[in-house]
């Protein structure tokens, strides 16, 4: 629990500093923040627009945003239409971050600052704004370890033109590969999916489960949207809550499914601490600031292409049946939610 309260002390503590840093400067009014969505309809990403929308126009600014679709390219006319609005920001939560690229060149040649929004994009005019997305794998795997060191494990990876993917299975690898370099963890499937669609992820399990005979052990499950459909798979093999799955998100559903015991943990981001940075930070740069001005700036070079760009790191949660209380505290879900058809007792806080 130390650790837990640590980190929430941490966001306060960050996000004093830029409330500090917005007060100290006078702010012109009547700019305009843009965010392009990759998938608006995932239930995350209506939790950050909530916060963003809300310090954007407190600010006595205007909030415009476009919702891709799970289309990279849709999500290039997206931006070039808000440029056209008139963006004085743009963030971008990227589909794929390799197609975006010639819009970003474009709001870049116009003067336009972008926030790579939980994805990063290459692109050394772009602020990266994210949890630690390898160090989310870590949590995963090391969470994972405690319960399960040995066996067969499937491997259900996120988008593979998402760098996040990337960037978690190398936190997850780090942990595992001991024991899978010793022969005690067999890989016996791994696929990406696409969109991470939980519809997705649901069939590459149930392949891995036909090609293994059921042979499974552990999943390991990049997100909590795909763990959903992971555990669907199990369930239809009678396997849900003897094989441990994890996940990332603190999607509401995969809390419920912790405290249920058929998913081993869920990484929680809190995309309002996530929003609050990014729209504190899109102040500043729509006022003429520069990414080194923004408050909790470092250089980041961790991509495919190893362009070395500005960014935020925000550090993440993990959620298990003992400390579930922490969420239901923080006001991200509420304990009927979190603890239906869970037996009093059998989770923490329910």
């Amino acid at each position: 629990m130390k650790k837990i309260f640590g980190t929430l002390l941490a966001g306060a503590i960050a996000a004093t500093a830029f409330t500090g840093a917005l007060s100290t400067a006078v702010h012109a009014k009547d700019k305009t923040i843009a965010v392009s969505w990759k998938v608006f309809q995932e239930e995350r990403w209506k939790r950050d627009e909530a916060v963003i929308k809300k310090i954007v126009e407190a600010n006595g600014d205007k909030y415009i945003s476009s919702d891709a679709q799970g289309s990279a390219a849709k999500q290039l006319t997206d931006v070039e239409s808000l440029i056209a609005q008139g963006a004085d920001v743009i963030m971008i939560v990227p589909f794929d971050s390799e197609a975006i690229l010639p819009a970003v060149d474009k709001a870049a040649a116009e003067g336009i600052p972008m926030i790579a929004y939980d994805v990063q994009i290459e692109h050394k005019d772009s602020l990266y704004i994210t949890f630690d997305n390898v160090g989310v794998g870590r949590l995963m795997a090391k969470e994972m370890l405690k319960v399960k060191d040995a066996g067969n494990f499937a491997f259900i990876k996120g988008d593979q033109g998402d760098p996040n993917a990337t960037f978690l299975f190398e936190g997850i690898m780090e942990v595992l590969k001991p024991n899978i370099d010793s022969g005690k963890i067999k890989n016996v499937g791994e696929a990406f999916t696409d969109g991470w669609k939980p519809e997705n992820a649901q069939r590459n399990m149930e392949q891995i489960l036909t090609a293994t005979n059921n042979k499974v052990d552990a999943v390991v499950s990049e997100n909590d949207g795909m763990a959903g459909g992971v555990v669907a798979a199990l369930a239809a093999q009678g396997m849900a809550g003897t094989v441990p799955v994890t996940g990332q998100d603190g999607d509401l559903a995969a809390i419920n499914r912790v405290a249920l015991g058929t998913q081993l943990v869920s990484v929680w981001k809190d995309s309002r601490a996530l929003g609050k940075v990014a729209a504190e930070a899109a102040i500043i740069l729509s006022n003429g600031g520069k990414m080194t001005d923004v408050p909790g700036v470092k250089p980041f070079s961790g991509g495919k292409r190893g362009v070395e760009v500005n960014s935020i790191l925000l550090a993440p949660t993990p959620i298990t049946k003992g400390n579930i209380s922490a969420v239901i505290n923080a006001g991200w879900i509420d304990k009927a939610t979190a603890c239906k058809g869970v037996t009093a007792g059998m989770a923490d806080g329910c």
